[in-house]
């Protein structure tokens, strides 16, 4: 007859052996996990930094509006002075160099003032007109010159709208010439920063984990020197960091 206990002692044992493996097992799998997360812990150290480059061009397109009023109280005659007013500016352009191809002329709004008339105003001119001769050229220096020769028209009796406004545009439209220098220079200069920060402490500087590009900026160096931009733009980099 077989022995009961003597089965009942082994399997219990087995049951002990098997228990014990699997305790160990599951310490090994903890400390395994603890050392991986310390590490990745080790590994998330990082610093987040920005660098600037900023560069001056002159402008490469300018566009130069010439608003010229005028006023009558007949409506053909001022028409034909309107008309008479355009091809002298026209002309003058012509004479200085500039292109029939970078002239171009708007339709002249004319406004009635009798209409607009409430009560019982009178008016001196019933009708006024204001043109525009609009200049789009490539050559900036040459239309600057130009522009500062616009006096002697206003001698001939041509009088032009005051206040500034239009305003000359001076755009600047090469930026995808200078783009990867500049972000070259952002990215060596936010570099530069890392590499101090990573000094003061006590660590070193290692790969890059995340990087990003702002948006580049064009503006007017100056109030006085709008036909020179100022182009700007910053990078922020991340990266990882050891002892």
């Amino acid at each position: 007859m077989p022995d009961n206990r003597s089965a009942a002692s082994v399997s219990t044992t087995s049951a002990l052996i098997l228990a014990a493996g699997l305790i160990l097992g599951l310490l090994g799998l903890a400390y395994c996990l603890g050392q991986s997360a310390l590490a990745v812990k080790a590994l998330e150290r990082t610093v987040v930094v920005k660098g600037l480059a900023e560069l001056e061009q002159p402008a490469d397109i300018v566009i130069w509006p010439i608003q010229f009023t005028g006023a009558d109280n007949n409506l053909p005659a001022l028409y034909t002075s309107v008309e008479a007013d355009t091809r002298a500016i026209i002309e003058f352009l012509r004479e200085r160099g500039i292109q029939d191809s970078e002239i171009s002329t708007s339709v002249p709004a004319i406004t009635d003032k009798l209409a607009q008339q409430y009560g019982g105003g009178g008016v001196d001119l019933r009708y006024t007109a204001v043109q525009t001769v609009t200049v789009y050229s490539s050559r900036v220096d040459s239309v600057r010159l130009v522009i500062n020769q616009l006096s002697q028209l206003g001698k001939r009796g041509i009088a032009f709208s005051g206040g500034g406004y239009p305003s000359t545009e001076y755009l600047f439209t090469g930026l995808n010439a200078v783009k990867p220098a500049m972000i070259e220079e952002a990215t060596r200069a936010a570099r530069e920063v890392a590499e101090k920060f990573a000094e003061d402490s006590n660590s070193k500087l290692g790969k890059i984990k995340s990087a990003s590009q702002g948006q580049f900026s064009i503006s007017d160096r100056d109030n006085n020197n709008p036909h020179i931009k100022k182009l700007r733009v910053v990078s922020t980099v991340e990266y990882y960091l050891s002892d």
